[in-house]
């Protein structure tokens, strides 16, 4: 039988890859936490199964994760791993940290994990285990990123080529990195949910699901219902990115500053609904052709989605990572409507609810939650806070749409 090994075994990918791959039967995953054992310790008591709550569907037992390793633990075998030809399929939800890059796209090397993993001994990153791995196997392999971000596959792909390029490693197999667009709404586990299931791994997500992949693999694949296969999957990511994760994050700064606790809470709040509303009109109109046709269809899919009171998604869930995130969902909508002459008020409402987030959050003496974290301290107490935080994130070519 074939496998997956997986990297990043948090609740959203067992509410997504591991529901699909379970769905399509035959294949088992065995799953990597860099670092953390509580996934691995919360479900060895249980033989890896676990329950995925799907409101508004009946209650499902996940069982396809075969192993899960720590890497902190053992190093070694989580290489080993890699480099292992039975698993025609290395996926990933790292998240943007995860990937090392610089916000210009290039690996991060003062990163002090990525030097570290630079001298070639045991990695502790997964761009390291990828690297080394990759120049120890000798068969075919597909590294599928799940993570939510643009071209998710060609930034995975950058990191590995300039690990590869500053160690003079090179992959000794033929390996390809497509990319994929992931949907479903994915909120934190809570006490009520572990003691409505009896299971203190239970997983919650919304009924729908969505994954968009390039159909550019170089070795077998499950047969996942419901995916769709495409050439180029950049329309279908910029679709959700742009406008529903574009608009979480406005409500996340935004609900969050007005005493909102869910996502449900805050797009019930009239106000806050009624620019989330606009804010995807104006990301709608930087899409292409063939995915802005079905964006207003889609924009109101998404506000019901919104309401469901079922899924408690956490604001400061969502708010976590904002300089990972917001150049993504929000400033890239921004710099394309402004190139094309368009008045685009409400992603600079958006980006704004970000920058006043930040100086609250720093004001009340916490910091932001953000691998940027120290920056964004520095910026929000300096003379020009806002200028100060956009150049964090390197759009302090924008301060002018921005007041003081």
């Amino acid at each position: 039988m074939s496998g997956i090994l997986h990297f990043g075994p948090g609740n959203f990918f067992r509410a997504h890859l591991a529901d699909y791959t379970q769905d399509a039967g035959g294949w088992g995953i065995t799953a990597v936490s860099l670092r953390s054992p509580s996934v691995r310790d919360g479900l060895a008591s249980q033989a890896n199964r676990y329950i995925l709550a799907a409101h508004g569907k009946d209650n499902k037992v996940v069982d396809v994760i075969e192993h899960i390793y720590v890497a902190s633990e053992d190093r070694q075998r989580v290489l080993d791993l890699v480099a292992d030809a039975r698993f025609s399929i290395i996926s990933a939800t790292v998240t943007e940290k995860g990937y090392h890059l610089t916000p210009d796209g290039n690996l991060n090397v003062d990163d002090p994990d990525i030097k570290h993993d630079l001298a070639l001994g045991l990695p502790r990153t997964f761009i390291g285990f990828l690297a080394l791995g990759l120049a120890q196997r000798n068969a075919p392999v597909t590294v599928l990123s799940c993570d939510n971000r643009l071209g998710n596959g060609d930034a995975l792909a950058k990191a590995v080529s300039d690990f590869q390029a500053l160690s003079g490693l090179r992959s000794s197999c033929e390996v390809s990195f497509p990319n994929a667009m992931v949907d479903r709404i994915t909120p934190a586990t809570t006490d009520t949910l572990r003691l409505e299931t009896g299971d203190q791994m239970a997983v919650s997500c919304e009924p729908f699901k969505e994954w968009v992949i390039e159909d550019r693999f170089v070795s077998a694949h499950p047969d996942w219902p419901g995916v769709k296969w495409v050439d180029d999957v950049a329309p279908h990511e910029k679709r959700k990115i742009r406008m529903l994760n574009g608009a979480h994050s406005y409500l996340a700064y935004a609900g969050i500053l007005s005493g909102h606790t869910y996502v449900h809470e805050a797009i019930g709040d009239a106000t806050l609904r009624q620019t989330t509303r606009a804010l995807m009109k104006e990301a709608a109109m930087t899409l292409p052709a063939d995915v802005s046709s079905i964006a207003d269809t889609y924009a109101i899919s998404l506000v019901s989605r919104f309401d469901n009171k079922h899924v408690n998604h956490k604001l400061r869930q969502i708010a976590m990572d904002g300089t990972e995130k917001v150049p993504y969902r929000l400033l890239d909508s921004l710099r394309e409507n402004l190139a094309a002459g368009r008045a685009c008020p409400q992603l600079i409402t958006a980006i704004s609810a970000w920058i006043s987030f930040v100086r609250a959050e720093v004001k009340a003496g916490r910091a932001p939650e953000d691998p940027r974290a120290d920056a964004l301290c520095s910026a929000a107490r300096s003379e020009t806070p806002r200028a100060s935080i956009l150049s964090v994130i390197n759009a302090s070519d924008l301060a002018l749409h921005f007041s003081e």
